[in-house]
């Protein structure tokens, strides 16, 4: 239904009201127009500051500090001294400081949680999960790491990360605070696209409590040498797309250094001799979250032929259902902050790239078989609304668009129909590899047999998989996975050193070895 009341921004929620808040909270991180850089202890007014816009409502926000490669190669070498002092640290003093961080992080939850939305546009339901999710997954580790470490030290080097911006508290900020815990120093580079106040707010939380925590911005090609080469990195976690990662994986190989390479894949949903189709339209909304912009996206459902119209009839009304607009417009001032399943894309090239790589398809041959409308939205009035997509669903992309092969990362599914399980396993394994894959069918035999030929780290039965939290494991096949697998106690050893000629599980050059 169109929105018929005038909009109007929540109270107190304002990126200005979130900056003023920074500069109270972390004075000695936020200057009055940029944030700064961690390292050597400290922070530090170098990097060139590049303008940023808010995805929401294309409004200037604060952009990255960009350090060049020699500053670069100086934060990596401090941040080495910092971790042969760190190593040593008793266990139970690591814990404390982390726990106290985690402390911090809890006191200002909202904060953080704003700064997700104004910086990548996350929905406040998703934006308050993401910082959840980060501080109960690193207790979980604070409570129980004592067997995970037995038999193990830190590593010769500190950690290096890279991730992407999508998900900078429960990926980025989790696994910089575990691998601290684990004995290691840690260095991370602010993603490119957004999430460097966020970021800042979290690493200045860190830095009080001891935790020995580099944070710099810049360029991937003008880092990499650093961040990636440098001899001092004793592991270097990726988390991006198949491009840069190729890049990534190429260098550790060459250097033989510690990884963990998490790269997209196409993660499909098949449907086969099925028929719980309330099952399904009731999950149709939630693979929609933050606008499909995560790595367990399910964007492809591939869908026995005979089935088709029954597969529609619990589709589209479930994906007509969903909810867009501006993360922090409401009808009162007052107002709680709207339900919404997502607004906008990263930003207004992203937005482009998906409109235009719609359009393709369709040029091409692809159906339309949905399409969400402006009218649907809630948005400010004359709020810039160029990062924004709405939903689409096409069937049948041809073979030349970048959609029938490659993880659109926005709100876009496509739909490939199959008459064989033959025909079902080669569509579901369309891109050489992917994080998590589902299989809908009522035969439990069929899904047995089916399942392990699907090449996917997790296999779902009717049900989506995640990344998980806490014990569950998380991995990859093919390219969308290089270097050892995460997750419980296997995050704890991806940044440890066990018995000598100790093999990680993982997918590496030589060898893959599961859990």
């Amino acid at each position: 239904m169109a929105t018929t009341t005038t909009l109007t921004l929540k109270c107190g929620t304002s990126w200005s009201d979130a900056w003023q808040r920074c500069l109270t909270v972390a004075p000695e991180a936020f200057r009055d127009d940029r944030v700064l850089n961690l390292w050597n202890g400290s922070w530090q007014a170098d990097g060139r500051a590049l303008p940023a816009t808010s995805p929401v409502d294309g409004s200037p926000i604060a952009g990255p500090p960009r350090l060049d490669r020699a500053t670069a190669h100086r934060a990596v070498r401090a941040s080495l001294d910092q971790h042969r002092a760190w190593r040593h640290l008793p266990l139970e003093e690591r814990r404390a400081r982390v726990a106290a961080t985690l402390d911090a992080l809890t006191q200002h939850r909202e904060l953080l949680a704003l700064l997700l939305v104004w910086e990548i546009g996350k929905p406040w339901r998703l934006a308050q999960a993401d910082v959840d999710r980060a501080i109960d997954g690193v207790r979980w580790y604070v409570d129980g790491i004592e067997p995970m470490l037995a038999g193990r030290a830190p590593l010769d080097g500190p950690v290096s990360n890279i991730a992407s911006w999508n998900y900078p508290m429960s990926v980025l900020v989790h696994a910089v605070l575990v691998q601290a815990l684990a004995g290691n120093a840690v260095i991370a580079k602010t993603p490119t696209d957004g999430g460097v106040a966020c970021l800042t707010l979290a690493s200045a939380l860190a830095a009080r409590e001891g935790i020995p925590v580099t944070l710099v911005s810049g360029s991937g090609g003008e880092l990499s040498q650093a961040l990636v080469r440098a001899p001092e990195i004793g592991c270097v976690s990726f988390v991006g797309g198949r491009d840069t990662g190729a890049a990534v994986a190429t260098a550790v190989a060459d250097l033989g250094k510690r990884h963990v390479l998490e790269q997209e894949g196409l993660n499909t949903w098949g449907i086969w001799n099925y028929t719980d189709w309330d099952a399904l339209t009731a999950v149709v909304p939630k693979l929609f979250d933050y606008g499909k912009q995560r790595c367990t996206a399910y964007p492809r459902f591939v869908v026995q032929r005979s089935l088709f119209d029954e597969f529609l009839a619990a589709y589209l009304p479930a994906v007509r259902t969903l909810r867009v607009g501006h993360p922090l417009a409401v009808e009162h001032p007052e107002d709680p902050c709207p339900a919404l399943d997502f607004g906008p894309v990263i930003n207004a090239a992203k937005a482009k790239e998906l409109h235009d790589q719609v359009a393709e398809a369709v040029d091409r041959g692809a159906v339309p078989l949905h399409r969400g409308s402006l009218s649907d939205a809630r948005f400010l009035p004359g709020q810039d609304t160029s990062a924004y997509v709405h939903p689409v669903t096409l069937l049948g992309p041809p073979p030349s668009s970048p959609l029938h092969h490659a993880e659109p990362f926005g709100p876009v599914d496509t739909i490939v129909l199959v008459d064989t399980e033959a025909e079902l396993l080669a569509a579901m394994n369309a891109s050489n590899g992917a994080l998590v894959a589902t299989l809908s069918t009522d035969d439990r035999s069929a899904f047995d047999r089916l399942a392990p030929q699907i090449r996917a780290f997790k296999v779902g039965h009717g049900k989506p998989r995640s990344r998980g939290d806490r014990d569950e494991l998380f991995g990859g096949f093919g390219a969308s996975w290089r270097g050892a697998f995460v997750g419980g106690e296997l995050l704890v050893r991806a940044v440890t050193r066990g018995p000598a000629g100790e093999r990680l599980p993982g997918n590496f050059p030589e060898y893959h070895l599961m859990p």
